[in-house]
């Protein structure tokens, strides 16, 4: 904790020096002079790192390995069947990268162009994204999960020219069908901007293919050369575009640029990993999220290290399947989703002790709160007991990891996301902005830049302004709710639009799901807020058993019991309702806007809910709140 201190507080008091010397676990083309170029306020608002400075993102994460280590594996790709697993070395990386720079070049593709990524999760997905960087596009991936809708309307705010995809993807028993939602978003398409679609042979699906507009990636790649030289970029120069969800309007374009948001990447990653040079790690996201941009591509390949990259589920064909690869890798480094932890929890220990998972080093956590009691399974059953755990906030917007434990010298808080990294500024502020001192609660702000902080909204840059600057003046706005106890150390208590005002008490609904996740029969909640003629707002609980758990009468009133004891008697929800899943994305994210229309009974106005995993549910769930009364 010293060292972090001291580390954390050079970090603040002299940015310039901290990050200039930080930015060297980078190549630079050409050095840079200025470091960090930053305000929040509106009158001079501007965000930049580096700017003078000129390097390639592909180049820091491809070449200078290939070039150093060429056999050093890269990517451990694991198939969605057993026993299909292959290595790539940088070296091989390299060259394949290299080709798809120069399939796109031949198909027209310039610096500053806009290619969309829709893939499965298969190593061509990562060499698009690098190929991108290579040659100088921005590249815009949209999750291989969405609609042909949400795909239309990404491809058409950001004039992408090019779509890159797959014949299909498999995930557990089901394939998905990718080109076919291609053809369809493009014709439901208002702009009409993509010329080119490449698609790569996955499975040998077969597919539509319009003359002059559709080609098999393979067929063109096989006339191509295994070497393309890399496009200079300046730091401040776009790197890609990532949308966020859309559910209260139009999607934000995140944008971000090359050498700030490269470096932080690379140096969070490192750091909050201890990264060696023989580990293996394994990011469980899809690259189709931040997540994956960062922790899945970007950071580990800066640094050189080997990765999984997993194409199909956590239950496929059965629970052991993360474990099992695990064990087989040899991965050292795992990264994953609490929403993964609760629902391997709920299928029973029995699938982890096939397993031994002595490989484990450190394991992580990312998307959301990881509630008390998963931890202690994630920490006491899969990593034995010895593996620290970092569990991390950030966000699509900040590019990486903001709060985070170290893993070595700071003490674990189950639950908590501890302390901030270097750099990082975070206050937390009453809804009118007074700053809260010490222990507290309230809204999560951000007091100064960090490298690699958004710059901007795609094409909207006044939306970016009103979004993330003006509630706070002078900061970045989370629009998360934070608690803080008396050493310093931090509690995500999920976004401010679920903090929930219940009789005057502001109760952060991840905090009163943590509390009923502590119940042992309870595999996983989601609670929201509904109006109340009382209360002003009351909260309603659904609740997902453990397998092989009986429904019991019982359980309300025992989870009523923890509630009171861990939050409150405040804090009970008035309406408790089992249900046998939640809406969820196809990424794992609980659709809580859709549980919030369901609990206050505007069913006709839930919207659309074709890029849900399990779209039945919704019904499913009307009938068990309308069967309650």
């Amino acid at each position: 904790m010293t060292s972090y201190d001291q580390d954390y507080q050079r970090s603040i008091t002299d940015p310039n020096h901290f990050w200039k010397e930080k930015a060297q676990i980078l190549d630079w083309i050409k050095p840079f002079t200025v470091i960090k170029n930053t305000s929040f306020h509106k009158e001079d608002f501007r965000i930049k790192w580096f700017e003078d400075g000129e390097l390639n993102a592909c180049y820091n994460c491809v070449d200078r390995h290939a070039n150093k280590t060429p056999n050093k594996t890269a990517f451990i790709f694991e198939a969605n069947e057993l026993g299909n697993a292959r290595s790539i070395s940088f070296k091989d990386l390299l060259k394949e990268v290299c080709k798809f720079s120069n399939v796109l070049k031949s198909k027209g593709v310039q610096k500053g162009d806009v290619v969309t990524i829709y893939m499965p999760m298969i190593p061509e997905a990562a060499y698009a994204m690098l190929a991108c960087s290579r040659i100088g596009a921005i590249h815009n991936v949209v999750f291989g999960g969405f609609s042909a809708s949400a795909l239309a309307s990404r491809v058409d705010d950001c004039d992408s020219n090019m779509i890159i995809t797959a014949d299909a993807s498999v995930r557990g028993p089901k394939t998905i069908s990718l080109k076919e939602t291609v053809d369809v978003a493009l014709e439901e398409s208002k702009k009409n901007t993509v010329k080119t679609v490449i698609t790569v042979k996955h499975i040998g699906s077969k597919c539509h293919m319009k003359e002059g507009r559709d080609f098999w990636y393979y067929d063109l790649a096989k006339f191509m050369e295994t070497t393309c030289p890399i496009e200079p970029m300046k730091s401040e120069d776009p790197l890609f575009i990532l949308y966020t969800s859309g559910s209260t309007g139009k999607p934000k374009g995140v944008l971000h640029t090359t050498g700030g948001y490269l470096t932080y990447v690379a140096f969070t990653h490192k750091t909050i990993f201890d990264v060696k040079e023989n580990d293996t790690y394994w990011c469980t996201a899809d690259v189709g999220w931040i997540t994956g941009h960062s922790y899945g591509v970007y950071g580990p390949l800066a640094n050189g290290t080997t990765s999984v990259m997993y194409e199909g589920i956590p239950t496929y064909p059965d629970a052991s399947r993360i474990w099992k690869i695990i064990d087989t890798h040899k991965v050292s480094l795992f990264y994953t989703a609490p929403t993964a932890i609760r629902s391997l929890i709920s299928q029973g220990d029995e699938y982890t002790q096939t397993t031994t998972r002595t490989s484990l080093r450190i394991l992580g956590s990312v998307g959301e709160p990881l509630n008390p009691e998963a931890w202690q399974w994630y920490h006491d059953v899969i990593g034995n007991g010895k593996c620290p755990i970092v569990d991390t906030w950030w966000q699509t917007e900040t590019g990486g990891m903001m709060l985070s434990p170290q893993p070595h010298g700071m003490n674990l808080k189950p639950g908590s996301v501890d302390k901030p990294f270097y750099g990082v500024k975070p206050e937390l502020v009453d809804n009118k902005g007074t700053i809260i001192i010490g222990k507290g609660s309230g809204n999560l702000i951000i007091k100064d830049s960090w490298p690699g902080q958004m710059r901007g909204i795609y094409k909207d840059q006044d939306r970016f302004f009103k979004t993330y600057f003006s509630r706070f003046p002078g900061s970045y706005s989370s629009e998360d709710g934070a608690k803080r106890d008396e050493e310093g150390y931090y509690w995500i208590t999920g976004r401010v639009d679920d903090i929930i005002n219940v009789s005057g008490h502001r109760i952060g609904t991840a905090e009163v799901e943590a509390a009923i996740n502590n119940h042992f029969d309870i595999a996983e909640s989601a609670v929201v807020g509904v109006p109340h003629l009382i209360k002003g707002e009351s909260l309603c609980a659904f609740v997902i058993l453990k397998a092989g758990s009986l429904k019991s009468n019982s359980i309300k009133g025992e989870v009523m019991q923890i509630i009171t004891r861990d939050i409150g008697s405040f804090a009970k929800p008035d309406t408790f309702i089992v249900v046998p899943s939640l809406p969820k994305t196809r990424s794992g994210k609980i659709m809580r806007r859709i549980l919030r229309k369901i609990a206050t009974g505007d069913h006709d106005n839930i919207g659309d809910i074709s890029t849900l995993s399990n779209p039945r549910i919704v019904v499913k769930i009307i009938e068990l709140m309308d069967h309650k009364g």
